[in-house]
């Protein structure tokens, strides 16, 4: 049976189908350039995106990637204490347990997806206490980049 209900979620779901394309377009140039950026920072050790050159699957990611989409990682030099201080001062950028949307959120994985492990374990997997995720949204990326500025200078 088909109710009125589930006509309007299915017409609500192709709605957001319509924009789909522009909005990972839109997200994945944010993420190069917030990722061109962070490989500026001093305060970072490390910027993981596989769109950046630098990247040790940047190779691969060119030849069976159809876009490098808008997840990227930064290591912050300071560590874990540094990089809950600098999410502390994010004020656009939103502290969310999970990733993805329209919005910019990071993710601390030691607190999250990697917390059974211990700090050596993470690091020995290549997740050091200073990690952050970083799903890149639409937002203006001049304003994504000026926050993680206003956030990394304290």
């Amino acid at each position: 049976m088909v109710t009125a209900v589930g006509i309007r979620l299915h017409h609500r779901k192709q709605r957001g189908l319509k924009t789909l394309d522009v909005r990972v377009k839109r997200a994945t140039e944010n993420t190069m350039r917030v990722a061109l950026w962070c490989s500026t920072r001093p305060e970072l050790s490390a910027v993981l995106y596989p769109g950046l050159p630098s990247h040790p699957d940047h190779e691969i990611a060119l030849a069976t990637l159809d876009g490098m989409g808008a997840m990227m990682a930064i290591v912050h030099r300071g560590g874990g204490e540094a990089i809950t201080k600098m999410i502390r001062r994010l004020e656009l950028i939103t502290h969310a347990p999970s990733l993805g949307g329209v919005d910019t959120l990071v993710s601390e994985p030691r607190f999250s997806s990697h917390d059974h492990l211990s700090s050596e374990e993470r690091a020995a997997l290549g997740v050091p206490d200073g990690f952050l995720r970083i799903s890149v949204g639409i937002e203006d990326p001049d304003d994504i980049i000026a926050d993680l500025d206003h956030a990394l200078r304290g």
